[in-house]
């Protein structure tokens, strides 16, 4: 069978020749004691063994997995452990016990990663989670330091563990060792220790915050909900990291989670889109690009929606606010992008203002002319007559203002859209039309007779 599609029952069927380990001395008479007695036990009789002699235990799996390569027992102990700490994940406290100071309790997990096949490698990792969220926070002794008190043996710190786990991580978005599962398993593991600082340090020295952003698209499947879900749920966690902002703000991360808050109608994924957009808010540029993405009316829009959680809806009000406050601090230019990005045109001051044009025509040249194009954009979708008129109205004042004006909209295969509109039904957009092909086809230096 593909060790990739293994199941833990398929697993724990086998039988394992303890006896001839003993008689090998790869596993001590004590350890043959305690596995007959816990070794296809229900799960409340081996329970009630793991609350009598947890420790006992842990030092008896982890040894075996350290001195024992056979992949069929390797994958057996792993089963029994992934089995004991997903039926109570505080379990994983057992490995931190007093008297397993001496125990290298990470090293076989860690090799595990890159030595096994898939089902070797996916429980170690899920393993290595549940015992690194576990650990004490303070730490001392072989966590602290990775060296046990009273022992010059050297053992794996947790830097150790933190790197090496996050390397095998970024390898599997990288390269994934299964087709289906390596990637949905990088990131339901990092969604979990990204909460660790020293985690998001790790992962961002990795550079893997890029990793991330492929993944964050609009999803329909449960599946790729899921995956979105925890993808989006690592980008929260790394929006408390300085060094991480700095490569989200300069990364398509923004755009991307403006399309899944658009088109998503999971509340949970909604939720944590928000939260992290709160949380960039106040940095860097954020503000302003949130407000280029039109993210104001996609809030809106969103509050009008039945939600039924409390932070969630905080949130959307915040967030609400903060926008608001940004827009009145932007400069005009700012925002007049917002209302062409938005692409509902109306004749506010600035449009007809020289003093506007003059000071922000240069502006225009920004991202290879994007507002222009979403002008020309505008003219192409929109079936508002106001929106219309004020972007041809606006094309005409670029040509006018601008030095080179007339040849770039003409580059932009400006004309043959605007003809298109001189024969609407709508006079105020064929009076505008109209008023940009004659400064299109005369020129800066006849546009000031054609004053609309």
């Amino acid at each position: 069978m593909d060790q990739a599609e293994l199941s833990i029952e398929q697993v724990l069927k086998r039988d394992i020749p303890w006896e001839t380990y003993m008689n090998t001395k790869l596993v001590s008479a004590k350890g043959l004691q305690l596995l007959r007695r816990f070794d296809k036990k229900p799960e409340s009789a081996r329970a009630q063994l793991l609350d009598e002699d947890g420790p006992a235990y842990v030092h008896l799996f982890v040894s075996i997995l350290r001195d024992i390569f056979k992949e069929e027992t390797v994958e057996y102990v792993l089963a029994l452990i992934y089995e004991m700490l997903s039926a109570n994940p505080t379990r994983a406290r057992l490995f931190h016990d007093e008297s397993l100071a001496q125990e290298d309790t990470y090293e076989p997990f860690l090799r595990l990663l890159w030595k096994g096949n898939w089902f070797i490698q996916e429980k170690s990792c899920k393993i290595l989670a549940w015992i690194i969220s576990a650990r004490p926070k303070s730490g001392s002794g072989a966590i602290a330091t990775g060296e046990a008190s009273g022992s010059k043996k050297q053992i794996t710190t947790i830097d150790d563990v933190l790197k090496g786990l996050v390397e095998w991580l970024c390898a599997q978005l990288k390269q994934p060792s299964h087709p289906t599962r390596g990637v949905p398993i990088a990131i339901s593991c990092l969604s979990s220790l990204l909460k660790e600082p020293v985690v998001r340090s790790s992962f961002v020295q990795a550079d893997g915050v890029k990793l991330l952003v492929p993944l964050i698209s609009p999803a329909s499947t449960q599946q790729s909900i899921q995956l979105l879900y925890e993808t989006c749920l690592c980008v929260w966690l790394l929006s408390y990291y300085e060094p991480a902002i700095e490569y989200l703000a300069t990364s398509r991360t923004m755009q991307r989670l403006t399309e899944v808050v658009k088109s998503s109608t999971k509340e949970k994924v909604v939720r944590v889109v928000i939260l992290t957009f709160r949380n960039l808010l106040p940095k860097g540029t954020f503000g302003a690009q949130m407000v280029d993405l039109g993210l104001p009316h996609i809030i809106h829009s969103l509050k009008t929606q039945a939600w039924s959680d409390e932070d969630l809806l905080d949130a959307l009000n915040q967030l609400e606010e903060g926008l608001k406050d940004k827009i009145k601090k932007l400069s005009s230019f700012d925002k007049y992008k917002q209302e062409v990005l938005l692409g509902h045109l109306d004749w506010n001051p600035m449009h007809k203002e020289a003093n506007f044009w003059r000071e922000n025509v240069t502006s225009f040249e920004e991202n290879d002319f994007q507002i222009l194009r979403v002008l020309l954009t505008i003219l192409d979708t929109s079936s508002d007559p106001r929106s219309l008129a004020v972007a041809c109205f606006d094309i005409s004042q670029f040509i006018q203002y601008h030095a080179a004006g007339r040849v770039i909209v003409a580059d932009l295969k400006a004309k043959e859209r605007v003809m298109k509109l001189m024969n609407h039904e709508n006079a105020e957009v064929t009076k505008n039309a109209l008023l940009c092909i004659q400064r299109l086809l005369l020129g800066a230096k006849y546009a000031s007779f054609l004053q609309a």
